[in-house]
């Protein structure tokens, strides 16, 4: 039997997929490459390259595919691929056209200007572009919301999160809260008694370059289909087949691009093996953002702050910066696995993380639901900060409510995706843990196969073919939990 339906389907997506490689690739070269003096046109090419993929993707002729396709004789897998594309579908089909182009042009001006006032501190000059931003998105939540009958957060949360609710999560942050705090004052209080060499600068931008291409090289990182790049903020774009990472460099501070290469190596090698039979179809996409993250946060505090990879690549930072009293081993990996309160979410230590998460997520939501507004951001932002770790942030917007790119194009619903990844992390590591007996010497020994293997066939080949839930209970033996998130740190952190 031929499924004619189905197959006019996956033609139509092969379509949207090469429209997606295209703006992909637009946008890296936005944020990495492009002067400033493109930003308008591009822009605008984005956001009508945005509207194409829109009326394609919603053509009538797509939804009497999809009730005809459910009809015909599929495989598991064309199910699963058709109940991904229905999903995909049914998200764009609520949005007007004219919505889709106002929130992509919105989006780029905000990001755009944000590169320049966030240097800057501006604070007033930022606050009308996000204004618009959030204006639009409110629109959107409540277009989503009417359909789903959930809140308006939770319509947002739903794209990146898919089948995760706030009420799931104010309880997994509930758990956080009652013991991450006290586990917090406790390491921090224990590290205070300790007497550690901080590495001398400065660390020249070139050799911090070539120390991150070494990572990658160590981390599997497939150079036939990548690069690695700068920008404002650190990320992981492209698609599967021509992956881009980007990272920052300071050359006071070793640690802040190599952990932040590490991170986004984590993103790239899950993209990068991606199912390829199912290229252009959306079994092949990632799962969700949870999982995406729980890969990077595996690469960069499971594995990469470990004091196995640790080893292995102090004789690179030795090589490229010289040998100095604060890179013997055990000082490194101590020096390495410092944790402090501190402003900047991406170079917080993994124990601080989660609040930075719950700060913004607290944030966000009141936003989206409509209570609270734009300018009640930096005194909330200020009162969290200090509420969940002591820091001021008062005038202080460049380091505080201005440090995150993701609401500048709209991305509210994204940041619970950073903590959710962090606990699907330690449970997918203590998981491999429990079927590969020589794990720990292997990444002794610097053998980092068996872990990449695991999680390939664990993770990385499924693509989107289960729901969240399915893939980490296939994976793990059980849903998501914090337990092995805190047993991690404990162990880590705590033991003597």
């Amino acid at each position: 039997m031929i499924n004619n339906n189905y197959q006019q389907l996956t033609r139509t997506f092969q379509r949207l997929s090469r429209f997606s490689h295209l703006s992909a690739i637009a946008g890296w070269d936005m944020a990495a490459m492009m002067p400033p003096g493109g930003s308008q046109a591009r822009g605008e090419a984005l956001a009508e390259l945005g509207v194409l993929q829109h009326q394609i993707l919603t053509d009538k002729k797509v939804a009497s595919w999809l009730e005809a396709a459910q009809q015909e004789n599929l495989s598991d897998d064309e199910r699963a691929n058709l109940r991904e594309m229905a999903r995909a579908y049914h998200q764009a089909a609520l949005l007007p056209e004219s919505l889709v182009e106002a929130k992509s042009l919105a989006g780029n001006r905000c990001e755009h200007a944000w590169r320049t006032q966030r240097k800057n501190n501006d604070w007033q000059g930022f606050a009308p572009n996000l204004k618009e931003v959030v204006r639009l998105s409110r629109e959107e939540a409540k277009i989503r919301a009417e359909a789903s009958g959930g809140s308006r957060y939770d319509a947002l949360l739903d794209i990146y999160e898919p089948g995760m609710t706030s009420q799931r999560l104010d309880v997994l942050f509930a758990d956080l809260k009652s013991w991450l705090p006290d586990l917090l004052q406790t390491v921090v209080d224990k590290q205070a008694n300790r007497t550690l060499i901080n590495p001398l600068g400065p660390f020249p931008t070139e050799s911090q370059r070539e120390l991150g291409l070494q990572a990658m090289t160590m981390l599997g990182f497939d150079f036939d289909g990548g690069r690695l790049d700068v920008s404002t903020h650190p990320f992981c774009g492209g698609v599967p087949e021509d992956v881009r990472i980007t990272t920052r460099y300071d050359e006071n501070d070793l640690l802040s691009a190599l952990f932040g290469v590490i991170h986004e190596t984590g993103h790239a090698r899950y993209e990068q093996n991606l199912p390829r039979q199912w290229a252009g179809q959306p079994i092949a996409h990632a799962r969700s953002m949870g999982v995406h993250e729980s890969q990077s946060l595996f690469f960069e505090m499971q594995l990469g702050r470990s004091a196995a990879f640790l080893k292995q690549i102090l004789p690179h930072i030795e090589q490229r910066f010289g040998a100095q009293p604060a890179f013997t081993l055990d000082n490194f990996v101590a020096w390495s696995q410092t944790v402090e309160r501190g402003f900047i979410r991406v170079d917080a230590d993994e124990v601080s993380y989660p609040a930075h998460v719950m700060l913004r997520y607290e944030i966000e939501r009141a936003l989206i639901d409509g209570d609270i507004e734009v300018d009640d951001i930096p005194g909330l932002w200020n009162e969290k900060m200090q509420q969940y770790l002591g820091l001021s942030t008062e005038g202080n917007y460049r380091n505080g409510c201005m440090q995150d790119i993701h609401w500048t194009d709209g991305g509210f619903g994204y940041f619970p995706s950073y903590t959710l990844g962090a606990m699907y992390a330690a449970q997918l590591f203590q998981a491999a843990r429990k079927a590969l007996p020589d794990l720990d010497r292997n990444l002794n020994e610097g053998n980092f196969s068996p872990l990449f293997g695991w999680l390939s066939q664990n993770v990385w080949q499924h693509g989107s073919r289960y729901s969240t839930s399915e893939l980490i209970i296939n994976a793990t033996g059980e849903d998501l939990t914090s337990r092995y998130f805190r047993e991690h740190l404990t162990a880590r952190y705590l033991s003597e």
